[in-house]
């Protein structure tokens, strides 16, 4: 057959027929060639802890409640549960032991970075941005970063430690909006982001997060990261109470993705927390962290014993929350999180505060949108 030339046609039918061959020899596993005797859902772990969801007790979930009365006692019981399940906070506080590292002015704001001991062995990395034209006594919203390179991300710092003049990524730097906006910013750095991650994981890169190990090192204590990341919040305030020029009656929270995990739950069990604002996050613990891969830091053992996700946020009643949700968001499906500010809002409904709970739907993905949830801040904060 040497010298015999091969004509198109022979050539695209040869390379159809490898095609088919190797189709046909793809190997998706040990049930190949065995569909017609197998019920496939009883294999896929996912339908199954859906299927779990159905009978999930939720013992404590909101329920048929329509008086303020009612409210608050459901509050009552359900507020102490979530505390258990999320690990608890530690019975004592630590001395706050502030250290300036540096202050800085800006266009419009000045930026102060500090740290402050959040419990024993524990210290936090924080910015304070203030209005160039502050006063005394101004509201101060405390923000969360999401996943990334940590609170870098929403001061306006790029992956050089250089000031940037765009809201770059997908959390657009969003304590400089507050700050832009009229009110303080006391942004901090999550635990296991940014500065605050071991050794190996930062020699990953910046924007390598340290929730692995730290999260499961959590769990085996009995605790979560959840917990470890509220109860900063939480000393965020006692530090913002040591201020003259901060009204610690006025604190707002807000965060992004993980950023609004933190949120919704330091929210919903500190009431010096004013008013909140929640992005790219309520949703049902059904639809997105049951059903979509997270990271270990959004997991609470148990607690769909208890209740769902908007259970949890309705433990904000009746203090202001504004929610957004990106309509093209992959992580928090966009119609569950209508869901579940649809029943947050009959919690507020019972309160006889439905003008203080909002949701706006804006059209993008898993992104930081803050068009209506920041003057929202800003006015039930003024």
């Amino acid at each position: 057959m040497a010298g015999k030339s091969i004509t198109r046609r022979q050539l695209a039918l040869t390379g159809m027929a490898a095609s088919a061959m190797s189709a046909q020899s793809t190997y998706n596993g040990a049930l190949d060639g065995h569909e017609s005797k197998v019920e496939a859902t009883n294999f896929d772990p996912v339908a199954w802890t859906r299927k779990r969801w159905e009978s999930a007790p939720l013992r404590m979930t909101f329920g048929d409640a329509t008086t303020r009365k009612q409210a608050e006692s459901w509050q009552s019981k359900l507020r102490p549960k979530v505390l258990e399940l999320i690990g608890g906070f530690p019975e004592n506080r630590t001395p706050l032991s502030p250290v300036l590292l540096e202050k800085r002015e800006f266009d419009g704001y000045r930026r102060e970075k500090f740290i402050f001991t959040s419990q024993p062995g524990v210290q936090v990395l924080a910015y304070l941005l203030s209005p160039a034209t502050s006063r005394e006594s101004m509201p101060v919203v405390i923000c969360v970063p999401g996943h990334g390179r940590g609170v870098d991300d929403i001061v306006g710092i790029d992956s050089k430690g250089k000031q940037r003049s765009d809201k770059d990524g997908y959390q657009h730097d969003f304590a400089l909006q507050v700050v832009e906006a009229g009110m303080a910013a006391l942004a901090i750095e999550p635990m296991a982001f940014g500065c605050r991650r071991d050794v190996a994981t930062k020699k990953k890169g910046l924007g390598t997060s340290a929730c692995q190990p730290a999260a499961g090192a959590a769990l085996l204590l009995g605790e979560t990261m959840i917990a470890w990341r509220a109860w900063d919040v939480i000393r965020a305030i006692d530090w913002i109470e040591t201020r003259g020029d901060l009204d610690a009656k006025r604190v707002g929270c807000m965060g992004i993705s993980g950023g609004g995990t933190c949120t919704v739950f330091a929210a919903a069990l500190e009431p010096r927390i004013k008013a909140a604002m929640v992005s790219g996050y309520l949703n049902t613990f059904r639809d997105s962290i049951l059903s979509i891969g997270h990271c270990m830091d959004n997991y609470v053992p148990g607690i769909l014993n208890w209740c769902e996700m908007y259970d949890v946020a309705g433990l904000i009643a009746p203090r202001p929350l504004f929610v957004e949700s990106g309509d093209r968001d992959a992580i928090f499906p966009v119609e569950s999180s209508r869901e579940s500010y649809g029943k947050v809002r009959r919690v507020y409904e019972a309160f006889g505060a439905g003008d203080a709970v909002a949701h706006e739907v804006f059209a993008g993905e898993h992104s930081f949108h803050g068009k209506a949830g920041i003057p929202f801040l800003k006015r039930m904060l003024a």
